[in-house]
Protein backbone atom coordinates (compact mmCIF):
# COMPACT_ATOMS: atom_id res chain seq x y z
CA UNK A 1 0.00 0.00 0.00
CA UNK A 2 1.50 3.39 -0.82
CA UNK A 3 2.72 5.02 2.49
CA UNK A 4 3.57 9.11 3.34
CA UNK A 5 6.16 10.10 5.30
CA UNK A 6 6.94 14.45 6.58
CA UNK A 7 10.25 13.96 8.21
CA UNK A 8 12.38 14.99 5.14
CA UNK A 9 13.91 18.14 4.27
CA UNK A 10 15.78 19.69 1.54
CA UNK A 11 17.90 22.83 2.37
CA UNK A 12 16.16 22.81 5.63
CA UNK A 13 12.24 23.21 4.13
CA UNK A 14 10.00 20.57 5.28
CA UNK A 15 9.03 17.84 2.40
CA UNK A 16 6.51 15.62 2.48
CA UNK A 17 7.41 12.21 0.27
CA UNK A 18 4.52 9.67 -1.33
CA UNK A 19 5.99 6.33 -1.91
CA UNK A 20 4.61 2.68 -3.28
CA UNK A 21 6.29 -0.24 -4.78
CA UNK A 22 6.72 2.29 -8.08
CA UNK A 23 7.13 5.65 -7.39
CA UNK A 24 8.71 8.07 -4.59
CA UNK A 25 7.57 11.69 -5.19
CA UNK A 26 8.88 14.61 -2.78
CA UNK A 27 6.47 17.83 -2.34
CA UNK A 28 7.25 20.71 -0.93
CA UNK A 29 4.12 22.47 1.10
CA UNK A 30 5.28 25.62 1.60
CA UNK A 31 6.84 26.24 -1.60
CA UNK A 32 3.43 26.19 -3.47
CA UNK A 33 2.99 22.59 -3.32
CA UNK A 34 6.05 22.22 -5.87
CA UNK A 35 7.02 18.37 -6.62
CA UNK A 36 10.99 18.31 -6.44
CA UNK A 37 11.63 14.54 -6.96
CA UNK A 38 9.96 11.95 -9.11
CA UNK A 39 11.96 8.59 -9.14
CA UNK A 40 11.07 5.60 -10.89
CA UNK A 41 11.80 2.68 -7.87
CA UNK A 42 12.36 0.07 -10.92
CA UNK A 43 15.09 2.14 -12.97
CA UNK A 44 16.44 4.55 -10.43
CA UNK A 45 15.64 7.12 -12.65
CA UNK A 46 15.04 11.13 -11.34
CA UNK A 47 12.54 12.07 -14.14
CA UNK A 48 12.62 15.73 -12.78
CA UNK A 49 15.43 18.84 -13.42
CA UNK A 50 16.35 20.99 -11.05
CA UNK A 51 18.33 24.34 -10.91
CA UNK A 52 21.10 22.50 -8.98
CA UNK A 53 22.57 26.69 -8.33
CA UNK A 54 19.54 27.54 -6.50
CA UNK A 55 18.73 26.49 -3.09
CA UNK A 56 15.04 25.79 -2.37
CA UNK A 57 13.43 28.36 -0.41
CA UNK A 58 9.70 30.09 -0.29
CA UNK A 59 10.61 33.40 -2.19
CA UNK A 60 8.19 36.61 -1.43
CA UNK A 61 5.72 37.33 -3.52
CA UNK A 62 6.67 39.22 -6.71
CA UNK A 63 9.46 37.94 -7.10
CA UNK A 64 10.34 37.61 -11.00
CA UNK A 65 10.36 33.48 -11.50
CA UNK A 66 13.21 33.35 -14.56
CA UNK A 67 16.22 33.90 -12.53
CA UNK A 68 14.69 31.66 -9.65
CA UNK A 69 13.66 28.58 -11.90
CA UNK A 70 14.05 25.56 -9.53
CA UNK A 71 12.59 23.09 -11.09
CA UNK A 72 10.54 20.05 -10.25
CA UNK A 73 6.94 20.65 -10.89
CA UNK A 74 5.20 23.89 -10.07
CA UNK A 75 1.70 25.19 -11.08
CA UNK A 76 0.68 28.60 -12.86
CA UNK A 77 -2.61 30.18 -10.96
CA UNK A 78 -3.47 32.50 -11.91
CA UNK A 79 -1.62 33.74 -15.01
CA UNK A 80 2.05 33.56 -16.26
CA UNK A 81 2.79 37.05 -17.69
CA UNK A 82 2.64 39.48 -14.98
CA UNK A 83 -0.38 41.85 -16.20
CA UNK A 84 -3.46 43.50 -14.64
CA UNK A 85 -6.49 40.85 -14.95
CA UNK A 86 -10.33 41.79 -13.47
CA UNK A 87 -8.55 44.84 -12.01
CA UNK A 88 -5.75 42.95 -9.81
CA UNK A 89 -1.98 43.42 -10.70
CA UNK A 90 -1.05 39.62 -10.76
CA UNK A 91 2.91 39.10 -10.26
CA UNK A 92 4.84 37.11 -12.69
CA UNK A 93 4.50 33.39 -13.40
CA UNK A 94 1.11 33.64 -10.94
CA UNK A 95 0.64 33.91 -6.72
CA UNK A 96 0.64 30.55 -6.43
CA UNK A 97 4.62 29.25 -6.78
CA UNK A 98 5.49 31.68 -4.06
CA UNK A 99 2.43 30.86 -1.60
CA UNK A 100 2.56 28.44 1.52
CA UNK A 101 0.07 25.26 1.51
CA UNK A 102 -1.34 23.92 3.89
CA UNK A 103 -0.17 20.28 4.31
CA UNK A 104 -3.09 17.34 5.83
CA UNK A 105 -1.14 13.76 5.46
CA UNK A 106 -3.86 10.85 5.51
CA UNK A 107 -2.43 6.81 5.14
CA UNK A 108 -2.45 7.66 1.53
CA UNK A 109 -2.76 10.66 0.49
CA UNK A 110 -1.81 14.27 0.35
CA UNK A 111 -4.22 17.27 0.78
CA UNK A 112 -2.74 20.80 0.35
CA UNK A 113 -4.91 24.00 0.09
CA UNK A 114 -4.14 27.60 -0.18
CA UNK A 115 -5.96 30.96 -0.82
CA UNK A 116 -4.51 33.41 -3.35
CA UNK A 117 -4.08 36.47 -1.16
CA UNK A 118 -4.77 38.68 -4.20
CA UNK A 119 -7.17 36.77 -6.41
CA UNK A 120 -9.03 35.06 -4.03
CA UNK A 121 -8.90 31.80 -5.64
CA UNK A 122 -9.38 28.86 -3.16
CA UNK A 123 -7.16 26.05 -4.09
CA UNK A 124 -7.34 21.95 -3.05
CA UNK A 125 -5.09 20.02 -4.81
CA UNK A 126 -5.42 15.86 -3.29
CA UNK A 127 -2.21 13.80 -4.27
CA UNK A 128 -2.48 10.21 -3.80
CA UNK A 129 0.05 6.89 -5.33
CA UNK A 130 -1.60 4.23 -7.05
CA UNK A 131 -0.64 0.97 -6.03
CA UNK A 132 -0.94 -0.72 -9.51
CA UNK A 133 1.67 1.00 -11.25
CA UNK A 134 3.82 3.99 -11.58
CA UNK A 135 0.91 6.72 -11.34
CA UNK A 136 0.02 9.66 -9.47
CA UNK A 137 -3.10 11.16 -9.30
CA UNK A 138 -4.47 14.92 -8.79
CA UNK A 139 -7.62 15.55 -7.24
CA UNK A 140 -8.37 19.23 -7.65
CA UNK A 141 -10.68 21.61 -7.08
CA UNK A 142 -10.46 25.85 -7.52
CA UNK A 143 -13.29 27.80 -5.94
CA UNK A 144 -13.99 31.21 -7.03
CA UNK A 145 -14.72 32.84 -3.00
CA UNK A 146 -14.83 36.88 -4.26
CA UNK A 147 -18.08 38.39 -5.18
CA UNK A 148 -16.94 39.35 -8.64
CA UNK A 149 -15.98 36.90 -11.47
CA UNK A 150 -12.53 35.77 -12.09
CA UNK A 151 -10.79 35.11 -15.30
CA UNK A 152 -7.66 33.22 -15.24
CA UNK A 153 -4.74 30.37 -16.53
CA UNK A 154 -3.90 27.68 -14.69
CA UNK A 155 -1.10 25.65 -15.81
CA UNK A 156 0.52 22.62 -14.89
CA UNK A 157 4.68 23.23 -15.10
CA UNK A 158 6.87 20.12 -15.35
CA UNK A 159 10.42 20.41 -16.09
CA UNK A 160 12.00 17.14 -17.12
CA UNK A 161 15.69 15.86 -17.21
CA UNK A 162 16.11 15.11 -20.71
CA UNK A 163 19.17 14.31 -23.43
CA UNK A 164 19.64 14.54 -27.17
CA UNK A 165 16.82 11.76 -29.19
CA UNK A 166 14.05 11.99 -26.44
CA UNK A 167 10.84 12.10 -28.14
CA UNK A 168 7.38 14.67 -26.69
CA UNK A 169 4.53 13.08 -28.04
CA UNK A 170 0.54 15.38 -27.88
CA UNK A 171 -1.96 14.20 -29.86
CA UNK A 172 -2.05 17.96 -31.10
CA UNK A 173 -4.10 18.94 -34.60
CA UNK A 174 -2.31 22.41 -34.74
CA UNK A 175 0.96 23.57 -32.98
CA UNK A 176 2.51 27.25 -33.39
CA UNK A 177 5.10 28.83 -32.15
CA UNK A 178 4.78 31.53 -29.48
CA UNK A 179 7.44 33.69 -30.44
CA UNK A 180 10.31 32.92 -32.54
CA UNK A 181 12.69 35.50 -30.41
CA UNK A 182 12.41 32.09 -28.15
CA UNK A 183 12.56 29.52 -30.80
CA UNK A 184 15.24 27.36 -33.31
CA UNK A 185 11.66 28.14 -35.83
CA UNK A 186 10.89 30.81 -37.66
CA UNK A 187 7.44 29.83 -39.02
CA UNK A 188 4.40 32.37 -37.83
CA UNK A 189 1.61 30.85 -39.16
CA UNK A 190 -0.22 27.52 -37.28
CA UNK A 191 1.16 24.46 -38.46
CA UNK A 192 0.72 20.46 -38.37
CA UNK A 193 2.61 18.80 -35.41
CA UNK A 194 4.91 17.61 -34.70
CA UNK A 195 6.69 18.57 -38.07
CA UNK A 196 7.80 22.16 -38.81
CA UNK A 197 10.26 23.58 -41.73
CA UNK A 198 11.70 19.78 -42.48
CA UNK A 199 11.75 18.95 -38.99
CA UNK A 200 10.89 16.99 -36.35
CA UNK A 201 10.09 19.73 -33.59
CA UNK A 202 9.31 16.89 -30.83
CA UNK A 203 12.79 15.61 -31.41
CA UNK A 204 15.07 16.85 -28.57
CA UNK A 205 18.50 18.06 -29.73
CA UNK A 206 21.80 18.32 -27.99
CA UNK A 207 22.77 21.05 -25.77
CA UNK A 208 23.32 23.53 -28.95
CA UNK A 209 22.03 26.74 -27.05
CA UNK A 210 18.90 26.34 -28.25
CA UNK A 211 15.34 27.38 -27.42
CA UNK A 212 11.62 26.25 -28.70
CA UNK A 213 8.15 27.15 -27.23
CA UNK A 214 4.90 25.81 -28.69
CA UNK A 215 1.27 26.29 -27.94
CA UNK A 216 -0.20 22.57 -28.90
CA UNK A 217 -3.98 22.63 -29.49
CA UNK A 218 -6.93 20.99 -31.36
CA UNK A 219 -6.36 17.69 -28.66
CA UNK A 220 -7.33 14.77 -30.11
CA UNK A 221 -7.15 13.69 -26.02
CA UNK A 222 -5.83 14.74 -23.29
CA UNK A 223 -2.40 13.54 -23.31
CA UNK A 224 0.90 15.30 -23.24
CA UNK A 225 4.06 12.94 -22.28
CA UNK A 226 7.88 13.10 -22.59
CA UNK A 227 9.82 9.22 -24.27
CA UNK A 228 13.41 8.31 -23.98
CA UNK A 229 12.99 5.32 -26.29
CA UNK A 230 16.88 3.97 -25.72
CA UNK A 231 16.03 3.95 -21.97
CA UNK A 232 12.23 2.67 -21.78
CA UNK A 233 11.05 5.55 -19.82
CA UNK A 234 7.79 7.88 -20.11
CA UNK A 235 6.61 10.38 -18.00
CA UNK A 236 3.42 12.87 -18.47
CA UNK A 237 -0.01 14.03 -17.97
CA UNK A 238 -3.82 12.73 -18.37
CA UNK A 239 -6.22 15.25 -18.54
CA UNK A 240 -9.65 16.29 -19.48
CA UNK A 241 -9.84 18.56 -22.26
CA UNK A 242 -12.45 20.35 -21.15
CA UNK A 243 -10.54 21.95 -18.87
CA UNK A 244 -7.05 21.76 -20.12
CA UNK A 245 -8.14 22.33 -24.14
CA UNK A 246 -4.41 23.26 -24.54
CA UNK A 247 -0.74 22.03 -23.80
CA UNK A 248 2.26 24.45 -24.00
CA UNK A 249 5.52 23.58 -24.64
CA UNK A 250 8.98 25.07 -23.71
CA UNK A 251 11.99 23.79 -23.86
CA UNK A 252 15.41 25.05 -23.35
CA UNK A 253 18.31 23.45 -25.23
CA UNK A 254 20.73 25.83 -23.41
CA UNK A 255 19.56 28.90 -25.11
CA UNK A 256 17.63 29.58 -21.70
CA UNK A 257 20.21 30.57 -19.27
CA UNK A 258 22.43 27.66 -19.94
CA UNK A 259 19.62 25.13 -18.59
CA UNK A 260 19.24 21.49 -20.61
CA UNK A 261 15.01 20.50 -20.01
CA UNK A 262 11.88 20.65 -21.46
CA UNK A 263 8.80 22.02 -19.71
CA UNK A 264 5.61 20.17 -20.14
CA UNK A 265 2.79 22.53 -19.82
CA UNK A 266 -1.14 21.58 -19.82
CA UNK A 267 -2.79 24.84 -19.67
CA UNK A 268 -6.48 25.55 -19.96
CA UNK A 269 -5.67 29.02 -21.39
CA UNK A 270 -3.91 30.68 -24.81
CA UNK A 271 -2.66 33.41 -25.55
CA UNK A 272 0.17 34.03 -22.90
CA UNK A 273 -1.80 37.09 -21.30
CA UNK A 274 -5.00 36.17 -19.48
CA UNK A 275 -6.36 39.22 -21.07
CA UNK A 276 -6.20 38.68 -24.60
CA UNK A 277 -7.18 35.20 -23.97
CA UNK A 278 -10.19 36.23 -22.01
CA UNK A 279 -10.77 38.64 -25.23
CA UNK A 280 -11.21 35.36 -27.70
CA UNK A 281 -12.82 33.06 -25.00
CA UNK A 282 -10.38 30.84 -24.20
CA UNK A 283 -9.54 30.99 -20.43
CA UNK A 284 -10.75 29.48 -17.41
CA UNK A 285 -13.66 31.50 -15.73
CA UNK A 286 -15.39 31.54 -12.39
CA UNK A 287 -18.26 33.75 -11.39
CA UNK A 288 -18.96 34.28 -7.76
CA UNK A 289 -19.03 31.01 -5.79
CA UNK A 290 -18.40 29.00 -8.71
CA UNK A 291 -16.13 25.93 -8.45
CA UNK A 292 -13.75 24.06 -10.77
CA UNK A 293 -13.00 20.35 -10.19
CA UNK A 294 -11.38 17.93 -12.23
CA UNK A 295 -8.46 14.98 -12.15
CA UNK A 296 -5.04 14.51 -13.87
CA UNK A 297 -3.22 11.50 -13.58
CA UNK A 298 0.76 11.61 -14.10
CA UNK A 299 2.62 8.37 -15.17
CA UNK A 300 6.18 8.17 -14.75
CA UNK A 301 7.83 4.68 -15.14
CA UNK A 302 8.12 2.33 -18.03
CA UNK A 303 7.22 2.36 -21.53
Amino acid sequence: MPAIRQILRSDGVPLVRLESLHLQVDVAPGIGGRVISTIDKHSGHQFLWRNKALPLELKPSGSEYDPNFYGGIDELLPNDLPEAIDGIDCPDHGELWTTPLSAEVADDSLMLRARLPKFGLAYEREMRLRSDGPWLEFNYRIANTTNQPRQFLWKLHAALAVQEGDVIECPAGQAQIVDPAWSRFRTKTPFKWPNLEGRAANLVPTQDGTMDFFYLFDLIKGELFWHRPDAGLKFGYQFDTKVFPYSWLFASYGGFLGHYTIILEPCTAMPMSVNEAAAGNKCSRLEPGEVLETRVSLYAGAL
